[in-house]
């Protein structure tokens, strides 16, 4: 993709704090309602899935289950451009998905500059195998791993659909994640790459950019992604959403929306949210 305008015109589209004005107030509630979500549910925080920078997930197991084989699990991976937040921010997102029969797990990993978006992909391919070998142990089912992701963890979650994951270990299974709902997800870096706010903390090269890019890549063998934004969210990001469809095709993204009256923030409030479209989407995955 060669880029076409210049940086001012890249951090407009792409700088979703200076997008929505309110975003603090979404912060502060992601953060008091992940605090409660933590107090009130059964929560294993920061069991250890390596040895690395941040290299720890929380485990909120299903309120209850009907299946001998255990609960569908759930693992969402939170956003904040590789290089901000914690799976501590989002906790709420798992008791409207507990509370029907699902485990979630919440995974986090380095932050940029201190590593590369390529250092962290792998991280969340040791984060899922590790899920895939241990969450039986917290009544999950390895075989019903559903990932989920906002933002720059929709573009992770997209990155592990596409994941071959014989090549990272023989022993896993080659269809160990073929369910995935990226919600305001990236499908190509090299826009990112051009974006001047984003340049000291990411780094990107080229090279970088490119084997990043999921869009570029081909389509997963094994996999079906849904892909939603906001309608409210910026053009670059609502050309993402498109994107990915357009690369991978309708058989593996047969869901590519723009949701009504949703900005950047708003639009993963809506995943906990039981009666909204894109909470949905994720439990019709969850199910499958």
């Amino acid at each position: 993709m060669t880029t076409t305008h210049d940086g001012a015109w890249y951090d407009r589209m792409y700088n979703n704090r200076a997008l929505v004005p309110e975003h603090e107030t979404h912060f502060a509630r992601w953060r008091d309602t992940s605090v409660l979500a933590r107090k009130e549910n059964r929560c294993f925080q920061d069991v250890a899935y390596g040895h690395g920078q941040n290299e720890s997930l929380d485990i909120f197991p299903a309120n209850t289950t009907h299946s001998p084989k255990g609960a569908p699990v759930m693992v969402f991976i939170h956003g904040g451009y590789w290089r901000s937040l914690d799976k501590a921010d989002h906790s709420f997102v798992a008791p409207a998905f507990t509370s029907q029969g699902a485990c979630v797990v919440v995974p986090n990993y380095a932050l940029c500059p201190a590593v590369t978006i390529s250092h962290i992909t792998m991280q969340m391919v040791k984060a899922v195998a590790w899920v895939y070998r241990n969450v039986h142990r917290f009544g999950g089912d390895p075989k019903r791993i559903t990932l989920v992701g906002h933002s720059a963890g929709g573009h992770l979650a997209t990155m592990l659909l596409a994941c071959d994951w014989r090549v990272y270990d023989f022993a896993l299974p080659h269809d160990l994640a073929k369910k995935a709902l990226s919600i305001s997800g990236l499908y190509e870096l090299e826009s990112v790459r051009a974006t001047p706010f984003l340049k000291d903390s990411l780094r990107l090269t080229e090279e970088v950019s490119v084997s990043n890019s999921p869009a570029w890549m081909p389509a997963p063998k094994h996999g079906k992604l849904y892909s939603v934004c906001g309608a409210l969210e910026s053009a670059e990001f609502i050309r993402h959403n498109s994107l990915i469809q357009q690369a991978w095709g309708k058989t593996h993204v047969p869901v590519a929306e723009a949701i009504a009256d949703l900005q950047h923030f708003s639009v993963v409030e809506a995943l906990a949210n039981p009666g909204h479209r894109i909470h949905a989407l994720a439990r019709e995955l969850i199910a499958a």
